[in-house]
Parts: structure tokens; C-alpha cells; sequence
């Protein structure tokens, strides 16, 4: 066996390439309890982008929103500490977000209002909103500005549970156990909610509809 023959044979093969595989919600719990600025960074970016959309199709103003989002992640920062794993991050920091948005939306009762100026482009793709535009749907051509003002004052017109019931199945599309998780009641009560949530909806819209 020559020289080049045994360089070739004692050398180790090459390692394919490919992305990191992302670090679990846990280790960086983990890391973020010790101090970690950066490992919650990572949950911030994670989960951004959902809990400000859950808020926002909960209080129709992107201003209310993006304060709600911020003090859902201070409070879930500041209150790491107490996160023991009972239940996952994600659910955990969601109920955050829906009780910080249930008080909110207790505080602005009386002052809740829509602006056609304050709908969001992402309510075209919501399933509540393409569940009453189906192909059957005598006036489907209708203008989508106006249909969005009246969805989203019809979300309005939802008790507050209901609405997020709403948002989390219909919109965020969470399974029914995870929103019982989140809302701390059972699955029994997650699709009593839904259905006449459902209900209350094709009632306010049907005049619009048909």
C-alpha cells in the first residue's frame, strides 16, 4: 500500500452541512432563569409575532397591541422565577397574554371603538373571516374593506371570553386542549364557547350577507 493510499484511508469523512437545530423552549427557560439575556431574546423572537396577533385580534387597535405584547413578555420575564415546567412555555406565556388582555379590555369597556384605518391586512387570511365567505356565499364579491369593518365589529360585540375563544381556535388556530390550558377551564367549556360564539357571529353578519 502506497503513502497516498494510506493518507486517503485514515482520512475521517466529510460532515454534511445543514442548519442548527433550534434549542428547545426548555434549555432556554433554563438559561434565561440563570440570567441568559440572549436565551430569552430567543423566546421573545420565537413567539413575538403570535402573542401580538392573538392581542390584536382581541383589541382591534395595533397601538393597544404592541403595549400588551411588551408588558406579556416584562411580566413573563420578571416572573421566571416561579415557571416550574408544569405546563410548556408557550402555554404558559399565552395565558399571560390572554389575562393581561382580558383586564385590559375590562378597563376599556366603555371606550372600545373600530376605525376602518386600524384593519389589519392578515384578516383577509383568518378562517372565520373565509368560513363566511364561501363559494356559496350569495354576495362573495362583496368590497373586503367593508366586510373586514363588519367582522371585526362583530368580534366586538363578543363577551370578552367568547372573542378569545375566537382568536385562539378560529385565528390562531390552537387546538382545544391547548386553549383550555391556556384559559384554565375544560375542553367542555372551550367548545360550548366556540359554538355560540360561532352562533352569536352568523347572527350579527347574516343581515350583511345575505
Amino acid at each position: 500500500m502506497n503513502d497516498s493510499s494510506t493518507s486517503r484511508a485514515s482520512t475521517p469523512p466529510a460532515v454534511s452541512g445543514g442548519s442548527p437545530k433550534p434549542v428547545d423552549d426548555q434549555m432556554l427557560v433554563r438559561r434565561a432563569q440563570r440570567g441568559d439575556l440572549d436565551a430569552f431574546d430567543q423566546l421573545i423572537q420565537r413567539y413575538q409575532e403570535r402573542i401580538y396577533s392573538a392581542i390584536y385580534h382581541m383589541t382591534a387597535n395595533h397601538e393597544d397591541a404592541n403595549d400588551l405584547a411588551q408588558e406579556t413578555f416584562i411580566k413573563a420575564y420578571r416572573a421566571l422565577p416561579s415557571y416550574k415546567g408544569d405546563a410548556s412555555f408557550f402555554t404558559w406565556l399565552y395565558r399571560i397574554a390572554v389575562n393581561k388582555t382580558l383586564n385590559f379590555l375590562r378597563q376599556r369597556k366603555n371606550r372600545v371603538h373600530m376605525s376602518l384605518n386600524d384593519l389589519d391586512a392578515q384578516t383577509e387570511n383568518d378562517p372565520a373571516l373565509v368560513s363566511l365567505i364561501s363559494e356559496k356565499t350569495p354576495r362573495r364579491e362583496i368590497n373586503l374593506a367593508e366586510l373586514q369593518e363588519k367582522l371585526n365589529a362583530a368580534m366586538l360585540k363578543l363577551s370578552d371570553t367568547h372573542r378569545m375563544v375566537v382568536t385562539l381556535h378560529d385565528i390562531q388556530g390552537l387546538p382545544h386542549d391547548e386553549i383550555a390550558r391556556i384559559m384554565d377551564c375544560n375542553e367542555g367549556t372551550v367548545r360550548s364557547r366556540l359554538y355560540y360564539a360561532r352562533q352569536q357571529l352568523q347572527a350579527y353578519l347574516a343581515e350583511f350577507l345575505t
